[in-house]
């Protein structure tokens, strides 16, 4: 596939791993070949089609920052692919607990199949959780799953909440729909909220906030398909070096700032 298909695919892809988005645009990218220029527009467009991604920022912050842009966007790739954040989820997921989580997580599913000992209360966001459910079955994990309107019993009946960052700032995280209302649940019932947040998770805060205004100019807070959970209500958070508790606040950032990304609309 010539570069320039292979990033239209990029940018239409709806629904995918952002690993794999990570993969699929740093490739793009680099075969591209282009000038400084070229990139910036590249990246502009990659970022206002996929708004909620972190990991695409992450990636299109480095390559815009970077002294050499196609190595930098290798080491990326590297380091995405080598995330041990879902090994520490794995070791830190107490034995035969009822977890419950929301939609289809990249990182947190991953875990789940292959801890055979947990019990899964999949709760529906986007008809994600059935594709979940099916996955869990074959790796004959227990699991049940639930519809949206049963989340708050849910909740209230699991050992432990883990939810996913597709981004996080620092005193918020970007996760699927329904996150945020399983979150307030487990806070107000005193169950372990916990957020897993993967390698390119945790942007600056301009850059933070030009993801939020990205994907919340055409629509009301109710009308998307992510929630903005403030870590206020999150116990915990797993990430790449381990499970720490939260204070409300996150204080590592992944990505440089990309001033190219956060002027997009005004230069493109």
């Amino acid at each position: 596939m010539h570069p320039i298909e292979r990033l239209r695919y990029v940018a239409r892809a709806s629904g995918a791993d952002h690993r794999l988005l990570v993969r699929e645009t740093a490739g793009a990218l680099r075969g591209l070949g282009i000038e400084p220029a070229g990139l910036v527009t590249s990246c502009r467009r990659i970022v206002e089609r996929h708004p909620s991604s972190g990991p695409l920022w992450w990636l299109c912050a480095h390559v815009l920052t970077a002294a050499d842009p196609f190595a930098a966007a290798r080491a990326c790739v590297a380091e995405i692919e080598d995330d041990l954040t879902g090994r520490q989820l794995y070791d830190a997921i107490p034995q035969d607990a009822t977890v419950a989580v929301v939609g289809w997580p990249d990182i947190v599913g991953d875990v789940l199949v292959r801890r055979g000992d947990v019990h899964v209360l999949a709760i529906d966001a986007h008809g994600e959780a059935d594709g979940l459910v099916r996955r869990l079955h074959r790796a004959d994990v227990a699991v049940s799953e639930i519809a949206a309107d049963g989340l708050g019993a849910a909740v209230s009946a699991a050992d432990l909440v883990v939810i996913e960052a597709a981004a996080a700032g620092p005193d918020a995280a970007l996760c699927i729909g329904g996150s945020l209302a399983a979150a307030a649940v487990g806070y107000c019932h005193q169950i372990p909220v916990w957020l897993v947040k993967g390698v390119g998770r945790s942007l600056p805060l301009p850059l933070w906030n030009a993801l939020l205004a990205g994907i919340g100019e055409s629509l009301e807070p109710w009308e998307r398909d992510d929630d903005v959970v403030a870590l206020s209500m999150v116990s915990h958070v797993v990430a790449p070096h381990g499970v720490s508790e939260c204070d409300g606040t996150l204080y590592d950032v992944d990505a440089p700032v990309a001033h190219e990304l956060i002027q997009r609309k005004s230069s493109s």
